[in-house]
């Protein structure tokens, strides 16, 4: 049940204060008339962090970063002690991006600390802000890469080593971080939540469908990736036989046709997308030698995943044409359910709030689900215009990002101050395997 504090807390977000630093955040990376380009650990990636970290030293809260770049935004409470209510998302986004996803969800959970801070509402546990690494994985793989790593599902090893497509690696890429003006303390993966909450764009054309403001997230769908490399031969265009020909892109096409046929279903359940395609030698006139493809598979059934997912490899080698081709899956995450008490108090505090709320569940990855491995984790969403994201048309309206931000500092405010607590987490959650040891320096 929602708080009569999380109710006061609600009612102090400040939509104008929202909107404002939307638009200053906006501005770092700005593509166009509303797009943005701040792919993960860029300057503008650390520019965008570092403002956000300027609002903090203006509020005198602390500010930690941990080994792989996730940032944590402290704001006390009564017993300080105490595992945080957690709240926050991410910062990058993909090369050609709108200005919400991601950056909506860190904007409406530091809306919820000075919200506190303005209603002047003490909670009993501390309640932090979080920006995590890399959750987007456009420029570095896997995706939600910061998270992975702080709860242990993936080594701080693994994340440095990986690179981009000029081989610059995260290592690398970590040493240019500037966090001025406010100098940060050291973090330790694996620091206990008490609960995480994430605030969202849905990426999806639900909520603005059925025209409700607040979609209580109970599940994440699950997610396979694959990397095809398919490898024939370059020649002439002009010269060479149809019937001699090893064309990489012909293949891929081919095996692309079959896959699409077979992740095809009556329900409009399965999501497949092609990616990224890449050609050798990109030429006009010449038959092309290499192509690497990429496949996204999402599916909310676990039994569905496994078995769709596992026809990837198998189409793509009834289907070379010649060529030779090689499969390696990149990501292989099962569906998560969100944590039940967590999604009634968003529930609880959207009627509170006089803000119709339905349940949703997400077809998108987000930082929640690595975060559901650690502790009890709830979503809320908001429309987003025709349910385009990814792209520079994204767009949520003023409206619906103070109706969300408003839930979400209720809901926050509840959990931080329930004598209680959150609950425990289920019997079959994993423990936390986070490095317990500092980092060199020159991992930042």
């Amino acid at each position: 049940m929602t708080s009569e504090v999380g109710v006061r807390a609600a009612r102090a977000v400040d939509g104008d204060r929202l909107w404002e630093r939307h638009e200053q955040l906006r501005a770092i990376g700005a593509l166009g008339a509303t797009g943005v380009s701040r792919e993960a650990f860029t300057q503008e990636d650390f520019e965008a962090r570092g403002l956000v970290c300027s609002w903090a030293a203006e509020r005198g809260f602390p500010v930690h970063v941990d080994g792989i770049g996730n940032l944590f935004i402290r704001r006390p409470g009564q017993e300080d002690a105490l595992a945080p209510i957690v709240t926050g998302s991410h910062l990058d986004t993909q090369p050609a991006a709108g200005a919400f996803d991601g950056a909506f969800g860190v904007l409406a959970a530091f809306e919820a600390l000075e919200a506190l801070d303005g209603a002047s509402v003490p909670t009993r546990r501390p309640v932090e802000v979080a920006i995590w690494a890399n959750e987007e994985g456009s420029r570095f793989q896997p995706t939600t890469m910061g998270s992975a790593v702080y709860v242990g599902a993936l080594s701080l090893e693994e994340a440095l080593a990986s690179t981009d497509s000029a081989g610059i690696s995260v290592r690398q890429a970590l040493r240019q971080q500037d966090l001025s003006p406010l100098p940060p303390g050291r973090r330790e993966f694996g620091v206990p939540f008490a609960a995480y909450v994430e605030a969202h764009i849905e990426q999806g054309p639900i909520l603005e469908r059925v025209d409700v403001p607040i979609g209580a997230v109970t599940a994440i769908q699950g997610l396979r990736w694959f990397t095809i490399r398919v490898t024939g031969q370059a020649a002439h265009a002009g010269t060479t036989p149809m019937g001699a020909r090893r064309d990489a892109v012909a293949a891929s096409v081919a095996m692309i046709h079959e896959l699409s046929r077979a992740m095809t279903d009556t329900e409009d359940r399965v999501r497949f997308t092609v990616g990224r395609f890449e050609v050798s030698p990109n030429s006009p006139n010449t038959i092309p030698s290499t192509v690497v493809f990429t496949v996204d598979f999402r599916h909310p059934d676990a039994s569905a995943l496994a078995r769709l997912g596992d026809q990837v490899a198998p189409i793509c080698m009834a289907n070379t044409c010649g060529c030779t081709v090689s499969v390696s899956e990149t990501m292989n995450a099962a569906p998560t359910i969100l944590d039940a008490a967590i999604t009634e108090t968003i529930r609880d505090t959207a009627r509170a709030l006089a803000l119709d709320c339905v349940d949703i569940v997400s077809g998108a990855t987000h930082d929640a689900k690595q975060m559901a491995l650690a502790c009890p984790t709830g979503m809320i969403f908001i429309p987003c215009r025709e349910g385009i994201s990814h792209s520079v048309l994204e767009h949520a309206e003023r409206h619906q990002m103070l109706a969300g931000a408003r839930v979400l500092t209720g809901a926050v405010a509840t959990l931080a101050s329930d004598p209680a607590g959150p609950g425990p987490l289920p019997p079959s959650s994993p423990p936390l395997q986070g490095r317990s040891k500092d980092t060199d320096d020159q991992d930042y």
